[in-house]
């Protein structure tokens, strides 16, 4: 295997989180009086961060959301995420062919995330080494918390690889000059490719991607 470590994002490449948590967000916005779709949200905000999301609907709206509107979402996720939340398929197979250091680097609090690898019992693969980018203060597209993770595990950027599913996230992993693998299954890999990322529809592919045999045939 030539890469020393492998960056993983976490909503969408590790749990299937995207797709629940715009939904909730879809109707909690909907329930205020401005009607948006699941399909709507997860086009708009997808691997973006919950107040530049929020920042856009009240730019669209012209008017303001509840001063705690964000919180109200995160709880009414937290307990989604409780009953419905599930790993993505093949990624539990792939993380245990993958011999190297594993860390997660994401745009979502630590908490969040935390409790999402909890509930679909793959923290064990990243013994603690979870990044978020609001420790570092800086998010997705910008390259701070991917350079910061290699940095945590040691490794030059040019010895990781990013697997990502959003622009602003294969985004970030170029501009800190790491090689990214952009999972395609619920995303566009036309999209993903045309800001730099090689594409894949299955994780059950990935071990074979990053040069080891594939389990699952």
């Amino acid at each position: 295997m030539k890469y020393k470590a492998v960056i993983f994002d976490c909503d969408g490449v590790l749990v299937d989180s995207e797709t629940l948590g715009n939904r909730v967000l879809a109707e909690m916005i909907t329930e205020i009086g401005f009607p948006l779709s699941p399909e709507q949200a997860v086009q708009q905000f997808k691997g973006g961060k919950l107040a530049d999301c929020l920042a856009v609907v009240e730019d669209q709206m012209d008017a303001k959301l509840p001063a705690d509107f964000a919180n109200q979402v995160r709880a009414q996720m937290a307990k989604v995420f409780e009953k419905e939340l599930q790993a993505i398929q093949g990624v539990r197979e792939a993380l245990e062919a993958i011999p190297v250091t594993k860390c997660v680097a994401s745009n979502g609090p630590e908490e969040k995330m935390a409790l999402t690898l909890k509930i679909t019992d793959l923290s064990r693969y990243f013994e603690g080494r979870i990044y978020s980018a609001y420790t570092v203060g800086v998010w997705k597209p910008e390259p701070d918390l991917y350079l910061f993770a290699a940095d945590q595990m040691g490794v030059h950027p040019s010895e990781c690889v990013v697997i990502e599913d959003s622009k602003l996230g294969v985004q970030a992993a170029v501009a800190a000059g790491i090689p990214v693998l952009g999972y395609a299954d619920h995303s566009s890999p036309v999209e993903l490719e045309s800001f730099g990322a090689k594409t894949f529809r299955s994780m059950y592919e990935l071990p074979a991607l990053l040069g080891l045999q594939s389990s699952h045939f």
